[in-house]
């Protein structure tokens, strides 16, 4: 069993594709619990602000079995096969971590935990004392250091239906 981070964004019709998400989730481990959900402008390109969060998940699947479920849920949900970065998105999931694993394809841990705001809040609001794996640096440490160069605002969504139930 393995414990898993997985980033989830969208900023079309944003509450349906949150709420589909996580159901989605739910289907392929157990104890998924979520993060605050937050709403933030578009990295890298014009388009409506997104709603992001981070869940946390327990799964028997492999990496490669999570990765090609969740690529099936975003095309499900309305993603283009051919999607391209910094365009809007119905449904974007991203493995964030997999349980101790580090990897170069796919980058494990991802580098978004170093880079967005989004990503790097949800995670210390979940999982503070988590220590990232291939280093020594908790999430707590990591949110620490980022939290004066990520400039990125963030502002909390309150949840219009039980996000951990």
């Amino acid at each position: 069993m393995n414990t898993v981070y997985i980033g989830i964004g969208t900023n079309i019709d944003r509450h349906k594709h949150i709420e589909a998400g996580l159901r989605e989730l739910e289907q392929l481990g157990g104890n998924l619990t979520a993060s605050t959900i937050y709403e933030c402008d578009a990295v890298g390109f014009e388009s409506q602000s997104f709603f992001n969060l981070v869940a946390k998940l327990d799964t028997l699947l492999s990496l490669d079995e999570l990765a090609t479920n969740l690529r099936e849920i975003e095309i499900r949900w309305g993603r283009p096969c051919n999607a391209e970065k910094n365009q809007p998105r119905t449904l974007d999931l991203d493995i964030l971590m997999f349980g101790d694993l580090v990897s170069e394809k796919p980058t494990l841990p991802r580098d978004d935990i170093y880079k967005f705001a989004f990503v790097i809040q949800p995670l210390f609001e979940m999982s503070p004392d988590l220590v990232i794996p291939g280093t020594t640096q908790t999430v707590k440490q990591v949110w620490q250091t980022k939290q004066s160069l990520l400039t990125q605002e963030l502002t909390k969504v309150e949840p219009w239906f039980d996000i951990n139930n």
